[in-house]
C-alpha cells in the first residue's frame, strides 16, 4: 500500500524489489574486490603501496574508492528496506527508492560514476569490466524509469509537511528525538536564517541558550560528566534536522563534539573532569584551530610553534579558516613542540583558554590578533584568521599531558566528526528538496504547477532518492562508531556521498527556481551556497577519496 492508501501500478514498481536488489550485492563485492586487487597491482612497488605510484595513479584509485562507495551505499539501502519489510512499513514511496536508487547507481557503474558535475570515471580507467547479471540489468533497464519518478514525487508531494520523504528504519527512541528537533528547527531556526545569512550575522546567543538547554552540546558526552550519554546515531539525527533548518546551526555542535571527542579520547582525568561538564552545558563555546595558510589538507606541515615557557608554552604562528572563533572560551590548537621535527610526529594538542570577544573588540586575549574572512554562505559563525605571538597556554592544558601526540589525537576523531558532516549533507540536501519542491508545486508555468512537468519531478525524485540513500549510510557509519566498530572508511564514504548529493540537490532545486534561485531574497540561494562548503571541509572530496583508496589497500 501507498502511504496515501492508493496503489501503484505494477507495471511500475518491480516484482520483489527487495530481492532483486539484494542479489545485485554479491557481485557488486565481487567487483569492488577486481578493482581494489587491479589498484593494487598498479600502485606496489616492491612488495608494498607506493604513495608516489598512487599520487600518478589518483583518477583510478578514487574511481576505486567511488565504486567502493557506492557499493556500501547500495548495501545500507537494501539493508534499510530489509528492516522496514520486517516491521511490515515497506510502503511504495520505499519501493520506489529502493527501485530508483538500485537503478540509478547500477547504471552509473556500469556506463560511469559521477565523481562530480565534471569528472566521470570508468571501471575501464580502474582496469576492470563488468557483464551485469540478468537481476542487475533489469534494474538498470527498468528500475529508474520515468513512470517511477513520477509515481515517487506523487507520494512525496502528498506528505509534505513530514521530517522526511519514506521511513528513516530508525527505533522509536531515535525517531521521537527527531520529531523534536524537526519542530524546533520549524520554529526556531527556518524562519530566522535566511536573514542571519543576509546579514552576515552571528547566530543570536539566545539560539545557542536554547540548544543547550535542549542538550545538543552535551549529546554524545557521558553522563559521568555531565551529558546526556547518548548515541553517534541520536547526534547524526539532531545535527540533520538542524541543519535542515539552517547548516550554521546544525554546526554549532560540531565544534563541542570535536572537542570533546578530543578530550574523552586523549585527555586526563583532571581535563575531563574541568573541561566536559563546560562543553556539556554550552557555558564553555569551543573552536578547532588546525588549519593553516599554505599547508590545507597537510596537516603534518603545520608550522605554528609551541616553546616551554617554565611550565607554561608560548605559542606562535598564523591559523586560518578558523570558524566561531571570536565568542569561544577554549581553542583545541595543533601547533609544533618539537622544532626539529618536519612531519606529523611533532604535532602536541592543547586546550588553549581564551576570551570571548565581542563586535568591537573580537580578540582581546593577549598574543593572540584576527579577522574575519568574508564568505559566500555557511555565514552563522563566522570564519577567521588568526594570528599567535607569544600567545600563553598554561602546561596543564597539553592534551594527554604529553608532547607528540596532537597528530593522533586529532585523528581519534575523525570519525565522528565526518559522520557529523555526512549528517550536515544529508540536512542541507533535504532543505534543498523540500524548498524545489515548494516552489515547483506553487509556481504556475502555461497553466499548470511546475512540478507536473516531468524533467523538474525527475529532478525532485532522484534528490529524494539520493537524500534517503546518503542517510543510510550515514546512519550506518554513526551505528558502526555506536558499537565500538573502526569506522573511518565508513564514515569518510557517508561525507564523500553526502557533500555530492548536498551540492547537486540544491542546484538541481535552484534551476527548478529557475531566475528567481539567482535572487538573494529566495532561500535556495543561501542553500546552495551553504552546499558547496560540504565538499571542501572535514577532507576535501579529493582527499577523502584518496583515503578511502588507501584504507582499501590496507
Amino acid at each position: 500500500m501507498a502511504h496515501d492508501g492508493a496503489e501503484m501500478p505494477m507495471t511500475i514498481i518491480l516484482d520483489d524489489i527487495t530481492s532483486l536488489s539484494g542479489a545485485c550485492l554479491p557481485e557488486l563485492e565481487a567487483l569492488v574486490a577486481r578493482a581494489t586487487e587491479a589498484l593494487r597491482g598498479t600502485v606496489t612497488r616492491d612488495g608494498r603501496v607506493s604513495a608516489t605510484a598512487l599520487e600518478t595513479h589518483q583518477y583510478q584509485a578514487h574511481g576505486v574508492a567511488w565504486l567502493a562507495t557506492y557499493h556500501q551505499a547500495l548495501v545500507q539501502l537494501h539493508a534499510w528496506a530489509l528492516r522496514l519489510s520486517e516491521a511490515g512499513t515497506l510502503g511504495d514511496m520505499e519501493r520506489l527508492i529502493l527501485q530508483i536508487g538500485f537503478g540509478e547507481y547500477l547504471a552509473q557503474i556500469a556506463g560511469g560514476l559521477q565523481m562530480n558535475q565534471g569528472e566521470m570515471v570508468r571501471l575501464s580507467d580502474m582496469g576492470i569490466d563488468w557483464t551485469p547479471s540478468d537481476a542487475a540489468a533489469t534494474l538498470i533497464a527498468q528500475g529508474n524509469s520515468n513512470a517511477a519518478r513520477m509515481a515517487l514525487v506523487a507520494l512525496i508531494r502528498d506528505v509534505q509537511g513530514r521530517s522526511i520523504f519514506g521511513q528513516s528504519g530508525l527505533d522509536d527512541e531515535l525517531e521521537m528525538i527527531r520529531e523534536q528537533f524537526y519542530r524546533y528547527a520549524e520554529d526556531r531556526v527556518k524562519p530566522f536564517a535566511h536573514e542571519w545569512h543576509l546579514k552576515d550575522e552571528l547566530i543570536p546567543i539566545s539560539v545557542i541558550e536554547e540548544l543547550a538547554e535542549l542538550g545538543v552540546f552535551g549529546l554524545t558526552i557521558p553522563e559521568a560528566y555531565g551529558g546526556l550519554g547518548l548515541s553517534k546515531a541520536s547526534m547524526a539525527v539532531v545535527t540533520e534536522e538542524l541543519s535542515r533548518g539552517y547548516i550554521g546551526v546544525g554546526s554549532l555542535g560540531t565544534r563541542s563534539e570535536i572537542a570533546a571527542e578530543l578530550i574523552i579520547c586523549g585527555g586526563t582525568e583532571a581535563q575531563k573532569e574541568k573541561w566536559l561538564p563546560g562543553l556539556a552545558s554550552g557555558e564553555i563555546l569551543s573552536t578547532a584551530v588546525f588549519t593553516e595558510p599554505n599547508t590545507g589538507s597537510d596537516l603534518g606541515a603545520l608550522r605554528t610553534r609551541a616553546v616551554k615557557d617554565g611550565d607554561d608554552w608560548l605559542v606562535t604562528g598564523n591559523k586560518t579558516w578558523i570558524t566561531h572563533a571570536q565568542r569561544t572560551h577554549v581553542m583545541t590548537l595543533l601547533a609544533r613542540t618539537d622544532p626539529e621535527s618536519i612531519d606529523y610526529k611533532g604535532l602536541s594538542m592543547f586546550l588553549a583558554e581564551k576570551e570571548p570577544g565581542t563586535d568591537d573588540t573580537p580578540f582581546p586575549t593577549p598574543g593572540m590578533t584576527g579577522g574575519e574572512i568574508e564568505v559566500l554562505g555557511y555565514r552563522g559563525m563566522k570564519e577567521y584568521e588568526l594570528a599567535f605571538d607569544g600567545f600563553k597556554v598554561r602546561g596543564e592544558n597539553l592534551l594527554g599531558g604529553a608532547e607528540g601526540r596532537g597528530f593522533k589525537q586529532l585523528m581519534e576523531t575523525f570519525e565522528s566528526a565526518r559522520i557529523q558532516t555526512a549528517a550536515r549533507a544529508v540536512g542541507v540536501a533535504q532543505s534543498a528538496l523540500e524548498s524545489g519542491m515548494q516552489y515547483a508545486i506553487d509556481r504556475k508555468q502555461f497553466g499548470k504547477s511546475l512540478i507536473a512537468f516531468p524533467r523538474v519531478a525527475s529532478k525532485l525524485a532522484m534528490m529524494a532518492v539520493e537524500v534517503m540513500i546518503a542517510r543510510q549510510l550515514t546512519y550506518f557509519s554513526a551505528w558502526e562508531k555506536d558499537h565500538g566498530h573502526r569506522c573511518d572508511l565508513e564514515a569518510g564514504m557517508a561525507k564523500l556521498l553526502g557533500a555530492r548529493v548536498a551540492w547537486a540537490a540544491a542546484d538541481n532545486a535552484l534551476q527548478i527556481h529557475g531566475g528567481n534561485g539567482f535572487a538573494l531574497e529566495y532561500q535556495i540561494s543561501r542553500i546552495l551556497c551553504d552546499a558547496r562548503i560540504l565538499n571542501i571541509f572535514e577532507g576535501a572530496a579529493e582527499i577523502q577519496a584518496q583515503v578511502i583508496a588507501r584504507r582499501l589497500l590496507g
